[in-house]
């Protein structure tokens, strides 16, 4: 229910927003995305606060309230229709330009969809996912569709996968390293951050003279230092400093990267907004997390078969872990992981107790081979985030080559459908 709940309002108020603000689309729907860090912000203090006193059905039922608030706001409210509805321009016409090359970037996640989520087999997805591809290209009467959506399409892949599964392994170094307060501290800052910089996104554009794809080039660029600089971190002012670049860097991205399909393809309606979230959303899900995970199993079980081989033959998973085409590894058993990590933790508990706040003391509590596993786990964190920094990485050099495209014809400019080519 969640997820239905999470995929309407995806695709109602992203093109709803780009709609009520056509001139200045990078601004408000930034400023719509400020909801979601705020959201964070708010569930990580009442998470805080309410923690040890309330049930989780409790706090997981507070989302009623602004449920309820919404719902009075928007009683009787008409809704306007999307550029292209008042044209009068059918579904099968704004589809035209996600064509065949935007399909198979759709039809690929999906197939991912099938054959991962849904466990279905591999020659049953792929042929689920050609079907729903002849079906699009026959709406479109073949249309090959816009190469720049095909590319905005992957992009958005790409930053699915870098901001909403990059979140998790952060917080397994930052939980490692820091104590869980600091833990909590780091993630309500680094949110409020990010809340506060989707406001600025006009002064950015207007005063700074930076397009939306120039924004979004210097975020990639953030992005990757941000990320490198937290694979180091071993202090707690060390993170924020870290993760405060890292936020700077990653800020921008989703709402940017739908305010630029909307200002170049108003045509299309809701449409490419709309499955350009999904696209994102489901490559989280999909790539970013599942390719994280198995990042994080190769480069622990590799720390630990390298420093100590009887160690890792024996907390080794016995579950290979795969992705996609690459072969399969054998990370570390989550159990026994979690077992020197819950020991690890009653050690600290019981050092703060005593006045040791030092989150590091309290490895003295373990053996010398569980400090060996404890360390290999870190270490593969570490390398994961490295190896998480070529998205990023990839997403730059992709934003260069729009914007010297865009200079090339002229700058970058909204377009309307009167002036599409």
């Amino acid at each position: 229910m969640f997820a239905i709940a999470n995929g309407t309002l995806e695709a109602v108020a992203n093109p709803l927003v780009a709609t009520l603000f056509p001139k200045n689309r990078t601004h408000y729907l930034n400023i719509l995305h400020a909801s979601w860090p705020a959201g964070m912000v708010i569930g990580g203090l009442i998470g805080w606060t309410m923690g040890g006193s309330f049930g989780w059905k409790t706090q997981l039922g507070l989302f009623l309230i602004p449920t309820l608030v919404y719902g009075i706001m928007f009683l009787g409210q008409k809704m306007p229709k999307s550029e292209a509805s008042e044209k009068g321009l059918s579904f099968g016409e704004m589809y035209k330009d996600v064509g065949i090359l935007g399909s198979l970037v759709v039809c690929f996640v999906l197939y991912l969809f099938f054959s991962g989520g849904l466990a279905l087999s591999t020659g049953l997805s792929a042929g689920i996912a050609i079907a729903l591809l002849i079906i699009a290209s026959t709406m479109t009467k073949f249309s090959l569709g816009a190469w720049l959506i095909f590319v905005l399409f992957l992009t958005h892949a790409l930053v699915g996968a870098v901001e909403l599964g990059t979140d998790g392994w952060i917080q397994n170094i930052t939980g490692n390293i820091l104590t869980p307060d600091q833990g909590k501290i780091l993630f309500v800052f680094t949110s409020f951050v990010m809340f506060s910089l989707r406001f600025c996104a006009d002064f950015i554009e207007k005063k700074l003279k930076l397009s939306p794809v120039g924004i979004l080039l210097v975020c990639s660029i953030l992005g990757v230092i941000g990320l490198n600089m937290v694979s180091g971190i071993s202090t707690f002012a060390g993170a924020m400093v870290a993760l405060t670049v890292y936020a700077l860097g990653k800020t921008f991205f989703w709402p940017t990267m739908l305010a630029v399909v909307g200002d170049r393809f108003p045509r299309t309606g809701a449409v490419a907004m709309s499955i350009m979230g999904g696209i994102g959303m489901m490559s989280a899900g999909l790539i970013g997390s599942p390719g994280l995970g198995y990042a994080k199993d190769r480069f622990a079980g590799e720390a630990l078969q390298t420093a100590n081989e009887a160690a890792y033959a024996e907390y080794k998973s016995e579950s290979p872990s795969k992705f996609l085409f690459f072969g399969e590894v054998n990370g570390l058993d989550g159990g026994k992981l979690g077992a020197i990590q819950g020991k690890l933790n009653d050690a600290r508990a019981e050092l703060a107790k005593a006045g040791n706040a030092d989150p590091q003391a309290a490895m003295e509590k373990l053996t010398d081979t569980e400090r060996q596993v404890h360390k290999a786990s870190i270490d593969g964190d570490r390398k994961t985030l490295l190896a998480d920094a070529a998205i990023p990485a990839t997403m730059a050099v992709i934003y260069l080559l729009l914007l010297l495209y865009f200079k090339a014809i002229g700058g970058y400019k909204p377009v309307q459908i009167s002036s599409e080519s």
